[in-house]
């Protein structure tokens, strides 16, 4: 039995974790993201993006999500259905996800929304667990497309 309390203690921190990703981007509290971090991570966003996976220190993660999520005038990232995975000191943990980003627009909709999936690998770290990879699988989008055009700048 204790090896079950400690499966789930884990599992319950690794989804948090990841959790905490999400709502620390969206209240913009970037030096609380930034500890949620390993010392280098693997960033994919190709599905949106396209190009390659970049790996990152997370002071150049958390830099680049407050230059692009600081120009919306608000965003919410919601995540469910967490799913996680132990092998050790590694997880492995997916989730769907919903984000809308706003923006005023003086022409269309002030509302562009993704969702699709995120997948997460993070590693133990003393009685922490700290994100060093994560994919974001976006599998549809609607509203204002041109709305991180006008974010860019």
């Amino acid at each position: 039995m204790p090896e079950i309390a400690e499966s789930l203690v884990d599992k319950y921190a690794v989804a948090e974790t990841c959790t905490r990703m999400a709502v620390y981007a969206d209240r913009r509290e970037w030096e609380k993201l930034d500890a949620l971090f390993a010392d280098k991570v693997v960033l994919d966003y190709t599905s949106l993006n396209g190009g390659e996976p970049v790996h990152l220190t997370p002071k150049e993660i958390t830099g680049s999500w407050a230059a692009t999520l600081s120009g919306y005038d608000s965003t919410q990232h919601l995540l469910a259905n967490h799913l996680v995975d132990l092998d050790g000191d590694r997880a492995v943990c997916t989730a769907s996800f919903h984000a809308t980003h706003r923006l005023a627009a003086p022409h269309g909709a002030s509302l562009w929304t993704l969702g699709g999936d995120y997948r997460w690998g993070l590693t133990r770290s003393g009685d922490r667990w700290l994100i060093d990879a994560v994919v974001m699988a976006a599998t549809w989008g609607d509203g204002n497309q041109g709305l991180p055009a006008r974010v860019a700048g």
